[in-house]
């Protein structure tokens, strides 16, 4: 088939010991660590989740460089555990939304926190402080066939060696289970989506030359270098 202009590359992920997994879109969940939702001024309540996208082709390779993004001089970390999804549905149940899940991998989301933080303070959306290219850095997905589901396991991340970000997958604010269930009554979930599910406390900014070594109890590691 012709197109109008030339066709893009479908994004991708690495997976353990198989093919590679197609990504169709990203979800992120905001705040849904108590000690995070507190650094970053929010009451921690357990209020309905919210949601923000990325585009797919912000996924960044384990081992790969993340480029300094422009229009920003506050570009944070925020280590994540990120939920493969391997079979879709909408409205799925709590009790049977693991059995949606194909793996799990180690994901960063890159964030332009002053262009986030303008964003908030106006009332505007999100979408340039969370959303630009190379935000999505994200590790092979290893299977559940395979890991099971994680549902504690430390999340860790170290910069230049540092530890900076530590926190538990029991910590959690809205499980893995509840996260899928409430997303797929907003949006009908496809195999190809990834969802970013929230970051511990300890984020803060990073700068060109920065190693980044983020881990997730039981699934896996992540390293980036800040280009």
């Amino acid at each position: 088939m012709a197109y109008a202009v030339p066709l893009w590359s479908q994004p991708t992920v690495p997976v353990a010991g198989g093919d590679p997994f197609p990504v169709r879109r990203i979800y992120c969940v905001g705040r849904n660590y108590a000690a995070h939702a507190r650094e970053m001024g929010a009451d921690p309540d357990r209020e309905p989740p919210f949601f923000f996208t990325k585009p797919a082709d912000a996924v960044v390779a384990d081992g790969g460089t993340v480029p300094y993004p422009p229009a920003t001089s506050n570009l944070h970390h925020e280590i994540e555990l990120v939920v493969a999804i391997g079979r879709g549905g909408r409205d799925i149940p709590v009790e049977s939304a693991l059995e949606h899940v194909y793996g799990y991998a180690v994901g960063l989301d890159m964030t332009r926190r002053d262009l986030q933080n303008a964003a908030k303070k106006e009332g505007k959306p999100w979408d340039m402080g969370k959303g630009f290219d190379h935000s999505a850095p994200c590790s092979a997905i290893r299977r559940a066939a395979d890991i099971g589901h994680p549902a504690k396991g430390a999340v860790t991340l170290l910069v230049n060696g540092e530890l900076r970000q530590k926190g538990d997958l029991s910590d959690l604010i809205w499980s893995v289970s509840e996260t899928i269930s409430y997303l797929s009554g907003l949006v009908e979930l496809q195999p190809g989506d990834l969802i970013y599910t929230g970051t511990p406390e300890g984020v803060a900014a990073v700068t060109t030359g920065d190693r980044l070594e983020g881990a997730v109890e039981g699934v896996g590691t992540l390293t980036v270098t800040i280009g």
